[in-house]
């Protein structure tokens, strides 16, 4: 009896694992499937590569690949930002040290030449961006003298760009901006410039007081310079007023002379042509009182005319 069912047992036990295979060829099916497809995010680009060696460049979006032949390398296009942090020497040969930073951005049309050149963004960092970065930054600083630095911070930060575009400028980037980020110089130094400065600062206010003062002095000289103009311009206005004044008066007094002498000239000429007018400035002047004597025929007779004699 248990070998006669031993055709039925193994006939179940093939037929189940068919069954298994099926689906786990299915599964298989599916995995691979599944790998034929990927996205590439936005800011990056795919690098497609086959057995490893990179064969070509994709922009963002839904994409195909040969499923377990190739890979996709994400490479992002979008600016970053590198920071070095460095000692160096300024142009009297004093010690500092300098935290630069410069933002980049890999150029989208070349993203695929510098993958297969340095292989990521983080190797081309290392080998290219940042030590290049260090000696631009190490030239510009060694350019000036340290009070420089602190005074003209951005002549140093251009002159950095200007060295370091100059150095990069065969590669597949773009540099946007650098910048100091921080820069310590000794101690000892920092102290003696807060002291110069203070005393820049204190010669400064001791110059503003004495212009101060000066411009109140002049202010005040001014001041006695307008008076002594307004006084002298009001004597001058009454000089002025009194000898118009006088001129006036003799005008009227000269006038008047004249018109009196012309009165007496007329008088005169009418008297000695009008007997009549002596007659008539006789009796303007009478005082209306008769004669009281008179002479008489005789010279030495002298008549009395009071009525009582």
């Amino acid at each position: 009896m248990e070998y006669n069912n031993l055709p039925d047992i193994s006939t179940n036990f093939f037929k189940k694992k068919g069954l298994f295979g099926g689906a786990a060829a299915a599964i298989g099916l599916l995995i691979i499937a599944n790998g034929a497809f990927y996205t590439v995010d936005e800011g990056h680009v795919g690098i497609i590569k086959r057995f490893g060696e990179a064969t070509e460049q994709v922009n963002p979006g839904l994409h195909t690949k040969v499923p377990i032949v190739d890979s996709v390398e994400m490479l992002e296009i979008r600016t970053r930002k590198n920071v070095e942090k460095l000692r160096a020497a300024t142009h009297e040969q004093m010690p500092v040290t300098a935290e630069v930073s410069i933002n980049w951005t890999v150029i989208r049309a070349e993203a695929f030449d510098l993958f297969k050149s340095y292989g990521g963004l983080t190797q081309f960092e290392n080998r290219i961006l940042d030590p290049k970065l260090r000696s631009a930054t190490k030239d510009a600083l060694a350019r000036y003298k340290a009070e420089e630095l602190i005074q003209n911070r951005s002549q140093v930060i251009a002159r950095i760009e200007e060295l370091l575009l100059e150095e990069m400028k065969d590669y597949p980037v773009k540099l946007d901006s650098a910048q100091i980020e921080n820069l310590e110089l000794p101690q000892k130094y920092i102290q003696s410039i807060e002291t110069k400065q203070t005393e820049k600062n204190l010669a400064a206010a001791e110059k503003h007081r004495l212009e101060r003062q000066k411009l109140e002095a002049q202010r005040e000289v001014n001041t006695a310079l307008a008076q002594r103009d307004a006084a002298k311009a009001k004597a001058d206005g009454q000089a002025y007023a009194i000898k118009v004044e006088a001129q006036a008066e003799a005008e009227a007094i000269k006038l008047k002379g004249l018109a009196e002498a012309e009165a007496i000239l007329k008088k005169a000429e009418a008297i000695k042509n009008n007997a009549t007018l002596v007659d008539y400035m006789r009796a303007q002047q009478w005082n209306g009182q008769m004669p009281t004597t008179m002479m008489g025929e005789g010279q030495s007779v002298l008549w009395n005319m009071n009525k009582k004699n």
